[in-house]
């Protein structure tokens, strides 16, 4: 197995093509074509981190955070940052980054929190604008259902809970090869008119490739009429922070407890208490600032997150109560989520949970 087979599984998971714009996730450092003999699962990649990945003969890391944020002008390991990638690149491991693209997935990092405090009726905050595209064809009507088939095993058409959605109309289509043409189906320099149907169907944006090659091979034309459009339909699957419920309603000092417990932090920083029940709970882990505002709109009676500011906690204006529980506790489960996860996809070596504590906070 090579490092780009384990990126592909997870790819699966968390698509690269819906991390944020600022970001920097993929591939870091080394060959995708590398022989994988072990992957070390870890929040942050630092000089302990690889050697651990060293001591346990590890040639891959898989970190949530990127230890390669911002451009790197030279290597001369004066800064932690260099002094990893100086480190990683003499002992042959690669380091792949997933953050926002996980941040973003159905099944990621917010997920893991309202699995945490036990959350049901679990939605995405804020969903991910641009992520759902569209694609119509016009295809021989006899032609239709094999290529409607088609488009649906490489993933297209399927609307939430339902798949191999599609519309069609029949109409008449015309048109004339040239003398280089080759048409399948007519003759060249003759104009032909043929009964035809309209396919159309919907995909989520990193299926793109895929539904293009199912497109070509089973479309009878030489040349295939085709458009892809982008719409602003919300994807309520992908995107920021999580929404959900407990079970039964809380007291809020009650449930701050209980998230403290849950989340396994030393510390918890609030806003003003509301003296009312906590019932629906918005997270998003990491830095959750821009998110005070789509909680508010949800109707959430609280929202755990991290990184506020001292201006932030303004923002609650007494309609909900925000929860600072800290950057690294936030997403402390990722990688043992992830360690999991690659496990059960990949049984041919060892993937290892690392041990390394990468929290720079202390607490007295």
């Amino acid at each position: 197995m090579t490092v780009q087979d384990v990126i592909d599984q997870l790819n699966e998971l968390a698509p690269l093509a819906y991390a944020e714009d600022f970001d920097n996730v993929g591939l870091l450092v080394g060959d995708k074509k590398q022989t994988i003999t072990g992957i070390l699962v870890t929040l942050d990649t630092l000089e302990a981190v690889v050697d651990e990945a060293i001591e346990q003969g590890c040639n891959m890391i898989v970190s949530f955070h990127p230890i390669i944020f911002k451009g790197l002008k030279n290597l001369t390991g004066k800064t932690y940052v260099e002094r990893v990638v100086i480190k990683a690149i003499q002992h042959n491991i690669a380091i792949f980054s997933i953050h926002t693209a996980l941040d973003n997935a159905f099944k990621g990092v917010n997920s893991i929190i309202c699995d945490q405090l036990n959350l049901e009726n679990k939605k995405i905050l804020i969903p991910q604008s641009g992520t759902i595209k569209k694609l119509q064809t016009y295809v021989p009507t006899n032609h239709a259902e094999a290529l409607r088939q088609a488009l649906f095993t490489a993933g297209a058409g399927n609307i939430g809970n339902y798949e191999s959605c599609s519309f069609s109309s029949k109409g008449e289509g015309t048109y004339k090869g040239n003398e280089a043409s080759n048409p399948t189906i007519g003759k060249k320099g003759v104009l032909h008119t043929e009964a035809e149907t309209s396919v159309a169907v919907t995909f989520k944006k990193h299926l793109e490739s895929k539904i293009l090659k199912a497109l070509f091979k089973a479309h009878p034309y030489e040349e295939v009429a085709y458009e892809i459009t982008t719409l602003e339909n919300t994807n309520q699957h992908i995107g920021m922070g999580m929404i959900g419920e407990l079970k039964d309603a809380m007291d809020e000092k009650e449930c701050l407890a209980f998230i403290k417990q849950k989340m396994n932090t030393d510390c918890i920083r609030h806003s003003k208490l509301r003296n009312k029940p906590i019932k629906t709970i918005a997270v998003l882990g990491g830095s959750g600032s821009f998110a005070i505002g789509a909680a508010k709109a949800s109707k959430a009676d609280l929202l755990v997150t991290a990184d506020l500011k001292y201006h932030d906690f303004f923002s609650a204006e007494d309609s909900i109560v925000l929860a600072d529980i800290g950057h690294y506790e936030s997403e402390q489960f990722t990688k043992s989520f992830l360690t999991d996860y690659l496990s059960k996809k990949i049984t041919s070596f060892a993937v290892v949970l690392s041990k390394t504590n990468t929290n720079p906070v202390k607490y007295l």
